[in-house]
């Protein structure tokens, strides 16, 4: 997988997560323990630091950047859906940021918290822990329902093991 130091600082991997030979990590990046990070992400920390907490994972072609805050944070247990930016804020433990949707700066999304595919969650906006967020731009829609807390009851262990079926599955062919 591509990694890049920038300005002296570069990408810090725990050797339990799993990591897509076609992401690229650049700069002040950590992803922690059970982690994956899928096909095509890109994570650019280059203007702060991007931390994936244990046992999260982002989706394929998600972006990443981090923003003017310290960090950007995806906290434990959290999935970025797939083709999602999320540009300087902080995800939750266990949130589950569905695909396509947006997240930009300064934004916080609560933990358990589900933002629907598609979404634009707009600079500075405060999503509540265990609720449903949704719409352009978002907005909080009430608790989660049964449905909607079963996904973000199941994904993280769903990911975590297709994560290590992929390190032990895959094979580049020419």
């Amino acid at each position: 997988m591509p990694m890049f130091s920038f300005e002296g600082k570069h990408p810090q991997v725990h050797p339990d997560a799993w990591i897509a030979p076609t992401a690229t990590l650049v700069g002040d990046v950590t992803v922690e323990a059970h982690a994956s990070v899928w096909y095509g992400v890109v994570l650019r920390a280059d203007f702060g630091a991007i931390v994936v907490r244990e046992g999260a994972n982002i989706q394929d072609n998600s972006v990443l950047h981090g923003g003017e805050d310290p960090v950007t944070e995806i906290g434990p247990g959290a999935t970025v859906g797939h083709l999602c930016v999320v540009h300087g804020c902080v995800v939750g433990a266990e949130a589950l940021i569905g695909n396509g949707t947006t997240v930009q700066d300064g934004a916080r999304i609560g933990a358990r918290a589900l933002v629907g595919a598609g979404s634009l969650v707009p600079p500075g906006m405060v999503v509540p822990d265990e609720v449903l967020a949704l719409g352009a731009p978002a907005r909080v829609r009430g608790p989660l329902t049964a449905g909607a807390a079963q996904w973000v009851d199941g994904n993280p262990a769903i990911y975590q093991e297709l994560a290590r079926r992929h390190a032990a599955g895959i094979v580049a062919l020419d």
